[in-house]
């Protein structure tokens, strides 16, 4: 895996021991994705425009939605979706807060093997008195969600 590090912007790659058709469904099917993401997206689909949300299932986490809605969908190249990151606190209406754009890009690797990148952009439209912990919580899951999906995948 490797890092790089700006206010704005974390992104994230690994190489993942699987044709890239694998690792696509994993990402673009809703209810896989929730599968290796920690989130309950059953009967939901993702589709560009359109708004899915489901209960984050990791323990301490419950009171989340995994909430987004799509932006891109090029089949087995890009997937893209924009959240509100880190949205912790119940009592915030976060709609009303400018959302990071989440960047999924998928290539080819050596020995049928595939390379994704995600990309999370737009921590410096977050409301600065959440700004700093909304990006240090997503770098740190980003790292554990590329693992995720890698374990996932390979299975």
């Amino acid at each position: 895996m490797s890092n790089t590090t700006e206010t704005d912007r974390i992104e994230r790659k690994v190489m993942i021991n699987a044709p890239r058709e694998k690792v696509w469904r994993a990402l673009t099917n809703a209810e896989e994705f929730g599968t290796w993401f920690g989130a309950n997206l059953k009967g939901q689909s993702f589709a560009v425009g359109q708004r899915t949300r489901g209960p984050i299932i990791h323990k301490g986490f419950e009171h989340i939605q995994f909430d987004v809605v799509v932006e891109r969908i090029d089949p087995q190249d890009v997937f893209a979706y924009r959240w509100h990151p880190y949205p912790m606190d119940p009592a915030v209406d976060y709609d009303s807060e400018e959302p990071t754009s989440v960047t999924f890009t998928l290539n080819d690797a050596p020995g049928n093997g595939t390379m994704l990148t995600v990309v999370e952009a737009g921590f410096d439209k977050v409301p600065p008195g959440r700004r700093l912990e909304a990006f240090r919580m997503n770098n740190n899951g980003w790292e554990a969600q590329l693992r995720n999906i890698a374990r996932h995948v390979e299975a």
